[in-house]
Parts: structure tokens; C-alpha cells; sequence
């Protein structure tokens, strides 16, 4: 099985998006950071790469998906039920926008925002007692 992840997301503005990220509490990587990049820690083998545009176009041959469409949905498990609350209405404090409202399945809890980039974001809490292990 795979062991680690490297999401890569095209950006418009690195200091903006590195601004909104850390008001949330995200740390980032220097050794993985230039003046159009850097590499934002998510978790113990997450990380999500804010690119700006022109770097990431270097990497691809395909247009970058304009704002209007969607990509991807990034979810994400956090702690608690309140870890999913605290950072989405923190997001959209600063200027994400709420995709969806606050949705409670009593096993399940998630809430998401759509970032400065136009990047989904889906936070979740789900009670571990719920899952079962196969």
C-alpha cells in the first residue's frame, strides 16, 4: 500500500495562501518552499503543495481548471467534531466559502469551504466505535 501523500494545488498568490493556511493552523515545510511554492504539513505523511500557477503549469501539459469547476473534493478526518467546526468557521472568517452546511449523521460529523483558490475542502470527524476493521 501507498505511504505517504503529496496533494499539489495551483494557486494564485503564495504569501495569501500561506497567510490564510497558517491563520488555521497549518505549519509549512522551508525545505520545500521557494518564492512560488511551498509544502504544507497536514498530517504525519500529508502534505499539500501550494503551487502558483506558473509552476504548476510546469508540470502538467493540460489547462489549469478555472474556479467555476471542480477537481476534486479534498477530505480530510480530523480529531473531533469540534476540530471540524473550530477550523471550517475559521476559514470562512477568512474569506473561504461554506460549500455546504454543517451536516450531523450522529456517527458522523462534517462540515466544508471552498478555499481563496477555489479548492474543496471536506473536514470530518467519524466515531472511531463506528468503524469496523476488516
Amino acid at each position: 500500500m501507498l505511504n505517504t501523500i503529496f496533494v499539489n494545488l495551483p494557486i494564485e498568490n503564495l504569501k495569501r495562501s500561506v497567510d490564510f493556511f497558517t491563520a488555521l493552523g497549518f505549519k509549512f515545510n522551508a525545505q520545500f518552499t521557494d518564492e512560488s511554492s511551498t509544502c504544507m504539513l497536514v498530517g504525519d505523511n500529508i502534505f499539500v503543495m501550494l503551487l502558483e500557477h506558473a509552476k504548476f503549469s510546469s508540470f502538467i501539459s493540460k489547462d489549469i481548471a478555472p474556479k467555476t469547476s471542480t477537481e476534486a473534493i479534498l477530505a480530510f478526518g480530523c480529531d473531533s467534531a469540534e476540530q471540524v467546526r473550530s477550523l471550517t468557521s475559521k476559514a470562512i472568517e477568512l474569506g473561504a466559502r461554506q460549500i455546504n452546511p454543517p451536516q450531523d449523521l450522529g456517527f458522523m460529523f462534517s462540515w466544508g469551504f471552498e478555499d481563496l483558490d477555489g479548492h474543496l475542502w471536506d473536514l470530518f470527524w467519524m466515531n472511531p466505535e463506528h468503524v469496523q476493521a476488516e
